[in-house]
């Protein structure tokens, strides 16, 4: 079983912050895949699915960002799941918006939803690090992280979070973690169309 876990706030208030962009991506994984409705359970809200033959699921903790872990160790000992079976989304201020990576342990960077899942898990999970940019001053990053995103950046935002959703069945096999990531990268920014050679349009034409 996969558990696939969003970090963010709970409340309307918090719903378009910076920092939800993980539950934005659970949400869009649960509709895009036609999760079972979510319900209470864990600390949190949970939905129930399938990748393919895997079992998968989502959660959203309702508890707030910084006691994000009581609901990720409670579901991880309920269920008896190893650090490779959990993945958590969540916004990370040391990558440009837009920007996607994927990382297996390490450490918390300040982010308060990985540090508790730290303290109640262990720090060996899988995290999808999905990038929100950083205000240049430390002094700024409360108010950036619980700022809403910007109307200019709502187009992008759409799309990344509809390409998180497309590629989500791959996270359910380590062995194609690299090309989710890669599937996503290339959502965002498409390769440039290769213009036709002139010789080739020369053919074309039939000369």
């Amino acid at each position: 079983m996969l558990l696939l876990v969003g970090l963010g706030n709970p409340g309307p208030k918090y719903e378009r912050n910076r920092h939800n962009i993980g539950f934005m991506a659970v949400d869009e994984i649960v509709r895009r895949h036609s999760f079972a409705a979510w319900r209470g359970r864990f600390q949190a809200l949970t939905a129930e699915g399938h990748f393919g033959g895997e079992k998968v699921m989502a959660m959203k903790p309702t508890t707030f960002m910084n006691e994000s872990g009581r609901a990720v160790g409670e579901a991880a000992r309920f269920f008896k799941l190893a650090p490779e079976d959990v993945v958590v989304l969540h916004d990370e201020l040391d990558l440009a918006f837009g920007k996607v990576r994927i990382k297996q342990g390490g450490g918390h960077a300040g982010h308060n939803g990985l540090r508790s899942i730290d303290a109640h898990f262990g720090n060996n999970f899988t995290r999808i690090r999905l990038g929100i940019g950083h205000p240049g001053d430390k002094t700024r990053v409360h108010g950036h992280v619980l700022s809403d995103f910007a109307k200019a950046e709502e187009a992008d935002l759409s799309t990344l979070i509809d390409a998180i959703g497309n590629a989500a069945p791959m996270l359910a096999n380590p062995d194609q973690h690299n090309a989710f990531m890669t599937k996503v990268a290339l959502a965002i920014k498409p390769p440039p169309e290769k213009k036709p050679s002139k010789g080739a349009e020369e053919n074309d034409d039939g000369i």
